[in-house]
């Protein structure tokens, strides 16, 4: 490996913004969205995706052995609890509105509870494991083994009031931002676009990229390589991915040459050819339209107060996304 030296590193660092202008001059298109075709897309995914939902739901829950004992009666199958939060969560409803409409068409979808049994669905333990077994089949289904993908974190807002940009900076500068929003953090497939790890977290965007990572590889995904953000430009990136997934990070300003050969090889195919790194890096923006889409159609408000239970209603977003680029 040709060595790099310190001066010609904090040169294209030193000119980075200026590059990525050049860049976004020569390769970067404004695509014009066909309004047509995308609705057209969307509703053909919609249609399979109702079509698909409840035969998959039936097969994560299957996959759960309950050893039979003294349990009281419950109201609702867990098939039928898992259905109900998906279209909660679709139809972005309260749980007082969406008793409130299942009363009305009950004679479909054969549930009829109150808005107190609906918030109580989302601590059941039994219907968390289905939500899980529900997200590995998907991505089982879609046949994702070993992926390249992209990573970054958004948030949802748990009030009303408060935008989740905003709340985020307040964060980051001390202030209080208690309970006002969520962390979330996916790794998505950038072929079938599906995410393959997802996680939230109350406390910060660092914990979410954990539980997402780890999530990932429980289910067994191997990363042929991996984009993320400023946030994660440390040269401890290099120990948490093996040594067969390539790493794109833009390196911070104050990055030194110091470290492993690994993280020498990060900095010599930024420097070396800054152009084509880039565009291998900004296929993170992927992450960006993946979440704006998610809530488009879910909605960027969660509903729930406890912290559990907004683990799961997140969790059901994350399977709205996946079902919906399933065929």
């Amino acid at each position: 490996m040709a060595r790099i030296s310190q001066k010609h590193l904090n040169k294209v660092l030193k000119e980075y913004e200026w590059i990525v202008r050049i860049y976004r001059e020569k390769y970067s298109k404004e695509v014009r969205r066909d309004w047509r075709t995308y609705e057209q897309r969307l509703a053909l995914r919609i249609r399979n995706a109702a079509k698909e939902l409840y035969p998959l739901i039936k097969e994560a829950c299957s996959q759960i052995t309950v050893i039979k004992g003294k349990r009281r009666q419950r109201k609702l199958p867990l098939e039928k609890k898992i259905l109900a939060l998906l279209l909660k969560d679709i139809f972005q409803l309260s749980n007082r509105k969406f008793a409130n409409m299942l009363a009305l068409f009950s004679a479909l979808t054969e549930i009829d509870v109150s808005y107190k049994t609906i918030e109580r669905i989302y601590s059941d333990e039994l219907v968390k494991l289905a939500i899980h077994n529900l997200f590995v089949l998907l991505i089982k289904k879609k046949g994702v083994k070993g992926c390249d993908a992209c990573g970054d974190g958004t948030g949802y807002s748990l009030t009303i009031t408060r935008h989740y940009r905003s709340e985020r900076e307040r964060h980051l500068k001390g202030k209080n931002a208690k309970k006002s929003f969520v962390y979330v953090f996916s790794f998505m497939d950038l072929d079938s676009k599906m995410y393959v790890g997802y996680a939230s977290s109350m406390k910060s965007e660092k914990e979410a990229y954990r539980k997402a990572k780890e999530l990932a590889e429980k289910i067994g995904i191997t990363f042929k390589s991996i984009r993320l953000d400023k946030l994660y430009s440390n040269k401890s990136i290099t120990e948490e991915f093996g040594k067969n997934t390539t790493i794109y990070i833009i390196p911070k300003r104050n990055a030194t040459i110091k470290g492993n050969a690994r993280w020498k090889k990060i900095l010599k195919s930024f420097i070396a050819d800054t152009f084509s790194y880039l565009q291998e890096y900004y296929k993170r923006n992927n992450s960006e339209s993946g979440y704006s889409c998610d809530k488009r159609l879910s909605g960027w408000k969660v509903w729930q107060r406890k912290e559990d239970r907004i683990e799961v209603a997140l969790m059901c977003k994350a399977i709205w996304h996946n079902l919906m680029l399933l065929y």
